[in-house]
């Protein structure tokens, strides 16, 4: 008999290896990414030209006039030498009429330049000499600029006595707070930990010269800002007014007594000044902004700016904060056109169109094919919900170019409607999801289209929703875990419970089911509830909590004592399917393992192989 149980088990254990594979491979397509905006590959000066023709504009509207020289990065083994770029440059710098200067903060580590020469000087620029090898590219100096309608305004003066649930007075005129359900997703979660970097005017975060803290701001987490353009306010302070409203939508100070609430009101603020009061500026300081928010912890970026033609330098440092762990989400633009603007229409970023109060697009807010989500951006034309005051989205900012004073304004915009979806997306890496592909995914598998549709041009997947959002974070992955957990189960014990039970053929019944039902316990509840306790500690990116470790730790503990032996074996089967269904999915990103992505995905897949190796020693024992 018993022969016949091990030879069932060994058909087990085969035809389980087997829907092992076949799971796998469905839950990794399942959670493949799915951008596919435009990558810096694909820019080059004719894309642009092109662009620009097909757009009917002229591209001196949007280009200083200036070449950025994009050189290759000899330590990534790219070619070349660091002396070889330095003598390059220098010849060029050395020809008459021609300048050429570091093109802002991270010239030196990434090799981009600003070349300036007079309209004489240009053709005798040698066309050989800018297709040097070295020179991995040369495009216009494009300027990207607030959209056009974002400064639509209208003050208010906020009626005493005014209260709501969480006591900020002004949140009842939030209307657009309630369409995204964030009230709802604060039971459990609130952003706290998440730095999100607002790439923008800056944000009036403390005292300076000539700039006043906002107060609906005084309770507001901030890291040290940094401003990326000449001549601006330093340290990443607001002259303008924009860049500190779309800051509040996504922390201003919330359950304070004063004024409105933010979508993630726990969250920590980076704010990166890279347009100067009159809303413009150029892509080398952006481009610089967005690797230094990378570079110094932030998780999700904000961009509330844009513009009609693609720029090849800022698509690689979009490139470069995704490779580093980072979700990008900026505004589609406020043209009306069926064409989303860039940096929006990069891959990497999630383009995000703007929703009136009721539900349906806005007036101004660009469409097309690479709109991913949408959000309230606002309607400062209308009052739909009848509570006297414009349907604008409503924050506390400076005045306009007025920073030492300030007011609660309605502004309108796609620009209103990009914090909404990076807050959500600041909510979301706070559950532990820190990878911005499943970031991205999570946002829109929980949007609600107000059609009904999957997707179209101009909702993209639907209008965020953060409490599903949140509520889904995890529990999308259950079903996966689980069912891998199963097959993991039938493969390493070979039928659960009846390895346990071998050699005790009076009792092999109630041991067999003593042993399945032990098994089972620590499968779906040890590992669940360690998983649990990870998101509460901040430990999911810990690359030695998310290894197998602990069932290691638990089966050098508890091996001699017989009856937890199945627990154990339970225990390291769970870990097993949640490290191997992480190695699939990749939902967060692990700290202290380099090498990126792959070498992430390569950790917990040996782990989850350790993991299973020793549930199944464990059984035998």
């Amino acid at each position: 008999m018993f022969e016949k149980l091990q030879s069932l088990a060994k058909r087990r254990q085969a035809l389980a290896a087997a829907a092992v594979v076949v799971t796998a491979t469905v839950v990794a397509a399942t959670h493949a990414p799915a951008d596919e905006g435009l990558a810096a590959a694909d820019i080059t000066p004719e894309f642009v030209a092109e662009t620009a023709a097909e757009l009917g504009i002229a591209a001196s509207d949007w280009t200083t006039g200036k070449i950025l020289l994009d050189f290759v990065e000899p330590e990534d083994g790219e070619g070349g030498s660091e002396e070889e770029i330095a003598a390059l440059v220098a010849q060029l710098d050395a020809m008459p009429g021609v300048q050429v200067e570091p093109a802002g903060f991270y010239s030196e580590s990434e090799h981009l330049y600003r070349l300036s020469a007079s309209a004489s000087t240009w053709d005798r620029i040698d066309d050989d000499l800018l297709a040097n090898d070295l020179l991995e590219l040369a495009e216009p100096e494009i300027l990207y600029a607030l959209p056009k309608t974002a400064a639509a305004v209208v003050d208010y003066e906020p009626k005493k006595g005014e209260r709501v649930e969480v006591n900020d007075p002004m949140f009842k005129l939030q209307w657009h707070m309630e369409q995204i359900h964030a009230p709802e997703a604060w039971t459990s979660q609130r952003g706290d930990g998440v730095v999100v970097a607002v790439i923008d005017t800056g944000v009036a975060w403390k005292d300076g010269s000539g700039v006043k803290k906002l107060p609906d701001l005084e309770q507001t987490k901030f890291t040290k800002g940094e401003s990326f353009i000449n001549g601006g306010l330093p340290d990443g302070l607001d002259d303008h007014a924009h860049g500190s409203h779309v800051a509040g939508t996504i922390a201003q100070s919330t359950n304070n007594g004063i004024g409105g609430v933010g979508v993630a009101y726990e969250s920590t603020i980076m704010p990166l000044k890279v347009l100067s009061g009159d809303g413009r500026g150029s892509v080398p300081g952006i481009g610089n902004a967005i690797r230094y928010a990378a570079d110094n912890g932030a998780q999700v970026i904000n961009m509330s700016l844009g513009g009609p033609l693609p720029s090849r330098v800022l698509a690689k440092a979009i490139e470069y904060a995704h490779s580093k762990g980072v979700t990008t989400v900026c505004a589609a633009g406020n043209e009306s056109r069926s064409r989303v603007g860039y940096p929006a229409a990069n891959k990497h970023s999630i383009a995000v169109s703007a929703t009136n109060y009721d539900r349906g697009l806005t007036f101004y807010s660009n469409w097309g094919k690479d709109i991913d989500v949408a959000a309230p951006g606002g309607d400062t034309r209308n009052d739909r919900n009848g509570d006297g005051h414009p349907d604008g989205v409503l924050q506390n900012t400076i005045k306009i170019q007025r920073p030492m004073e300030n007011d609660y304004l309605w502004f309108q915009g796609t620009s209103m409607a990009s914090p909404h979806a990076a807050g959500v997306a600041a909510l979301i890496v706070g559950e532990g999801i820190t990878n911005p592909d499943e970031v991205e995914r999570i946002m829109k598998e929980t949007a609600v289209h107000p059609d009904g549709k999957k997707w179209d041009k101009k909702f993209g997947a639907g209008i965020i929703d953060a409490q599903a959002a949140v509520s889904n974070a995890h529990a999308d992955y259950a079903p996966e875990r689980g069912g891998l957990t199963f097959l993991f189960g039938l493969f390493a014990l070979g039928g659960i419970g009846l390895a346990s039970a071998r050699g005790r053929s009076k009792m092999f019944g109630l041991l067999g089911l003593g042993a399945a039902a032990a098994v089972a316990s620590g499968a779906f509840g040890f590992a669940p509830l360690a998983y649990g306790f990870a998101g509460l500690t901040g430990a999911f990116g810990s690359a030695l909590w998310m290894s197998a470790a602990l069932p290691f730790a638990a089966a050098l503990i508890g091996l001699s004592f017989k009856p937890a032996r199945p627990v154990l074996a339970g225990l390291a089967l769970g870990y097993a399917a949640m490290l191997a269904h992480g190695a699939l999915v990749l939902p967060t990103l692990l700290s202290g393992v380099p090498g990126g992505e792959f070498a992430d995905r390569l950790w917990l897949a040996g782990n989850a192989i350790a993991a299973l190796w020793l549930a199944s020693r464990i059984s035998k024992k």
